[in-house]
């Protein structure tokens, strides 16, 4: 009987965590409604909800309860933790800590640096997509001690992550955060690219190599490759013709 009551508990608790989430795409709550209703399907120590910014290459968080320097290292760092890429592949699927491999864990800096000094032993990190397939921003559930989720909490969590994802793609962030990331990009920089990074941009959309876009602009092949990496990570698409296609949705063709 204590089985069922808790798995209706948190089916119910999951359905105000979706109106949470409504409210919150909606401009009618913010992230911290939906992370106060995701401690009913998920109890926890620490969580937040944070932001992708393909221009700045950072997390923003819009809610949590992290300390300090676990904050930092979620909204700085994370994206490079070797965690992120496994998070990150084709699955896409929530990574609880209780499934990391040892050797996984070994090997990142968020576990051993910030993590596991917390006394974390439980908990979930989930990559949030919108319905296009853009990466938006994460999940982050942390619990210490042996208290290891019910498997209805987690089966939970991924049905939920859709409507996590519109929510977190929704919402502002906090204006002391907005302020010290520094102003949006005008629109006479699509995409916050540096005036150069449109040339390069634009050349790509006639198909030419880093060689013949070096020519073209004077620079060396090596410099045009790391103005299109700047490029896919700004844009947060995954190659050049993604990249070429947006370029020709703006209308940005070679000025020569």
């Amino acid at each position: 009987m204590a089985a069922r009551r808790d798995t209706t508990d948190i089916l119910d608790s999951a359905l105000r965590v979706r109106e949470a989430a409504r409210s919150a795409t909606a401009g009618e709550a913010g992230a911290d409604t939906v992370l106060a209703a995701l401690a009913d399907v998920v109890e926890h120590d620490h969580a937040s909800l944070s932001r992708w910014d393909p221009r700045r290459r950072r997390h923003t968080t819009l809610a949590g309860s992290y300390p300090e320097d676990a904050t930092a290292y979620i909204e700085t760092r994370l994206h490079r933790d070797p965690v992120f890429t496994v998070l990150r592949g084709p699955a896409r699927g929530g990574l609880w800590l209780g499934d990391v491999p040892e050797e996984l864990l070994a090997a990142s800096p968020g576990f051993q640096d910030v993590l596991a000094p917390l006394g974390i032993e439980d908990g979930v990190a989930q990559c949030l997509f919108a319905a296009d397939g853009r990466y938006v921003g994460m999940l982050n559930i942390s619990v210490r001690g042996r208290r290891r989720t019910p498997d209805p909490a987690r089966a939970v969590v991924t049905l939920l992550t859709e409507s996590l994802a519109a929510a977190v793609a929704s919402c502002e962030a906090p204006p002391d955060q907005e302020a010290a990331a520094g102003p949006a990009p005008g629109p006479e920089r699509p995409g916050g690219l540096s005036p150069r990074e449109l040339e390069v941009l634009a050349e790509l959309t006639a198909g030419r190599t880093n060689r013949q876009i070096a020519e073209r602009l004077y620079v060396t092949p090596r410099t045009v490759g790391t103005h299109v990496e700047h490029i896919l990570a700004k844009l947060d698409v995954p190659n050049r013709a993604a990249a070429a296609a947006r370029a020709a949705a703006w209308g940005i063709t070679p000025s020569r």
